[in-house]
């Protein structure tokens, strides 16, 4: 067991440092901001092996095209446009009634229906895209005007997806599509793939050249599991996060502790009187982290303990501390903790 959570451990340490570093982004003046509520999407998916988990440079939705059969599931290199916007007939805010007196007048407004859509499919199909992706509705006619362009299409995707996308592929979310220019593809990613995993469909636009966003796919037996693991790269991804952003560390195993409480030992015997009490109390306090580590893994507190803090109050060395796996004494530079 204890072989089994060392390796889930392992595991989820690789993805949480791939994914982070990922969606960095440079601020100038040595800053860095890696925001990984927005750009680090977890996707679980039950079946296969943890080992099976990884980091895609690019983004994963559930979803599949519009029209499985007319549009295709695979394009390499894709021409990608994002729209925050619906592509079928503007239905009236309130009641709308329309008085037709004669027969041909629902013909007029079924045409105006369709040259509307028609419309709205030409002022996109100009940039020669292969892959539409829109937040909100697309109509049966829009469908049949993209796939007979030869475009695939993804409807109703979430804010937070279509803003992941974006940051991926390159590419400019419009509100409108009179509004799209050329500046507003993305070209960025290099595989739009649709696969089967279990029983759901996933959309995949991965392979991007320089994704600020990322999609960290966990496999595992049970959601049980893979809610755990999820915890534990969360936590895993925001310890990466603040080293990245001010990369100072200091030594683990306990060392640090026992180097202040040494120091506050040392502090406490130059002072008189009362008020040396909180001194010693705080000193005394820090070595709780250590013997925790000691009781862990299973030791003799007493001795180990006794040989730390005189290791400490000699000032040997302040990177010596308790090795967590085998409970030995040993210099935490060394042992990398």
């Amino acid at each position: 067991m204890v072989n089994f959570y060392s390796y889930i451990y392992l595991n989820i340490q690789d993805l949480a440092i791939d994914a982070t570093q990922t969606v960095g982004v440079d601020l100038g003046q040595g800053l860095r901001e890696v925001d990984i509520k927005k750009y680090i999407k977890v996707e679980k998916v039950p079946g296969g092996q943890l080992e099976d988990s990884k980091v895609l440079k690019g983004v994963m939705i559930n979803k599949d095209v519009v029209a499985p059969g007319k549009m295709k599931r695979k394009i390499v290199n894709p021409r990608i446009i994002l729209l925050d916007c619906p592509l079928e007939y503007k239905k009236g805010e309130n009641q709308t009634n329309a008085e037709l007196v004669k027969e041909e007048d629902w013909e007029v407004l079924l045409k105006m229906e369709e040259e509307y859509i028609e419309s709205l499919c030409l002022q996109i199909l100009k940039f020669k895209p292969d892959l539409v992706v829109t937040e909100k509705g697309l109509s049966d006619l829009a469908c049949h005007y993209l796939s007979k362009a030869g475009v695939s299409a993804i409807r109703r995707v979430r804010k937070t997806d279509n803003n992941r996308i974006a940051k991926a592929s390159g590419a400019v979310i419009v509100n409108r599509p009179d509004e799209l220019q050329e500046s507003d593809v993305g070209t960025g990613a290099g595989l739009f793939e649709v696969k089967k995993i279990g029983d759901e469909f996933f959309a995949f636009i991965v392979d991007c050249k320089d994704p600020k966003a990322c999609t960290v796919l966990l496999r595992g037996a049970s959601k049980d599991l893979l809610n755990e693991v999820e915890r534990n790269l969360q936590d895993a991804m925001s310890v990466a996060r603040n080293i990245i952003k001010n990369p100072k560390l200091v030594p683990g195993g306990g060392a640090t502790e026992l180097t202040v409480s040494a120091t506050l030992k040392q502090k406490s015997s130059s002072v008189e009187g009362i008020e040396k009490w909180p001194y010693e109390a705080a000193a005394l306090a820090f070595e709780a982290i250590p013997r925790t580590l000691a009781q862990n893994c299973g030791v003799n507190v007493i001795r180990t303990m006794t040989a730390l803090q005189g290791k400490h109050a000699s000032g040997e060395n302040a990177w010596i501390g308790i090795d967590g796996s085998t409970g030995a004494i040993a210099d935490m530079k060394e042992r990398k903790v």
